[in-house]
């Protein structure tokens, strides 16, 4: 199960799907910036062309981005894409996976490779469920693969540049290769590893442009892989994922930062009146770096099903490794949307 379903809710209930209001996917709430729907606009007409395998002018743009030289760059059709085929071109025997974690991971490894191994790594929700270095050594044994989400979908904490370079220096002394998940780093961009892996041997950094550039329709993403593993990665690659608009709206995306200073004001006002709200309502929610919460209430299951009624979609968190039926989670969404959230949590818990 994921966020986002906004479809089967909207049939049960006999309503369009504009009109649910969806904080179980956690996406920019000012949505699709002018300058990406107007570089759209004036790209249609080019549909009939095949798009560019290779994607070169967004490598290009990526490249620039991230000070990663643009041969090691492999895009996709959103991160997602790009999770199967490292699973399926590097084939792991055995994998550790910190929970409770985004679960195509897991999902990735059992339908690509069957007879591997996968260890969890549970998380202590009385230390907000974080990863720390020493945590993850003391369990770092004989694996060939460790995937870490960083900032953790769906904790939404954000480990640290500091632990972040330990973590990559044990991974490379033990000689495992370590998948770093970073869907949510636009969030939290002084977080963010590239600066650490550039000469990395067995690091590898996997980033949505669905998740901030509101583009989760178009599915844009892209990976950054060790200049010893790029051709096995391209080997495995199937041709055209990612199509000509998604291409167009990636590099336009790179380009704006209007939006994203824009975006970091507005989440950073709408988080503060939340979390207000939440400690009000004696709701207990996880620190936070991006946009999104991790709530834990005894009635978790009740209030998922009586928003529902009311068209208002969370996520319910029970189906997570190393969580349960009292978690649940939401995004940070516009104003109003916040305040109407706010409002049904009131009339179903007082």
């Amino acid at each position: 199960m994921h966020g986002g379903d906004i479809y089967s809710l909207a049939e049960s209930l006999g309503i369009p799907e504009r009109k649910v209001v969806d904080f179980s996917s956690s996406i920019n709430p000012l949505g699709v910036s002018r300058k990406i729907k107007a570089e759209l606009r004036r790209h249609m007409k080019y549909l009939y062309h095949y798009p560019d395998n290779e994607c070169r002018r967004l490598r290009r743009h990526i490249a620039r981005h991230t000070g990663v030289d643009e041969v090691r760059i492999v895009c996709g059709n959103g991160s997602t894409e790009l999770i199967y085929l490292t699973v399926r071109a590097l084939k792991p025997g055995k994998v550790l996976i910190p929970v409770p974690t985004f679960s195509e991971y897991e999902r990735a490894v059992r339908t690509n490779i069957p007879d591997c191994s996968i260890e969890y790594l549970y998380l202590d929700e009385e230390e907000s469920f974080r990863l720390t270095p020493d945590r993850l050594s003391s369990v770092l044994n004989d694996h060939d693969m460790v995937f870490l989400c960083n900032p953790n979908n769906p904790t939404a904490h954000s480990i640290s540049l500091e632990d972040m370079e330990r973590i990559i220096s044990l991974c490379e002394e033990r000689g495992c290769t370590l998948v770093i998940d970073e869907a949510f780093i636009d969030f939290d961009p002084e977080n963010a590893v590239t600066g650490l892996v550039r000469d990395s041997s067995s690091t590898i950094v996997l980033r949505s442009m669905t998740k901030f550039y509101a583009l989760s329709g178009l599915r844009i993403g892209y990976g950054i892989y060790p200049a010893g593993m790029i051709d096995r990665i391209r080997y495995y690659k199937e041709p055209w994922t990612v199509n000509s608009l998604a291409q167009r709206a990636g590099v336009i995306a790179l380009k704006d930062k209007h939006y994203r200073r824009q975006s970091h004001e507005y989440l950073a006002r709408e988080k503060s009146f939340l979390e207000k709200e939440l400690d009000r309502l004696n709701i207990k929610y996880f620190p936070s770096a991006v946009n999104f919460y991790l709530i834990r209430h005894e009635r978790a299951s009740e209030i998922v099903m009586r928003l529902r009624e009311h068209a208002i979609l969370v996520r319910d968190c029970s189906d997570f490794v190393g969580l349960d039926s009292r978690f649940i989670r939401i995004a940070v969404r516009t104003h109003r949307e916040n305040v109407l959230l706010i409002k049904g949590l009131k009339e179903i818990i007082g």
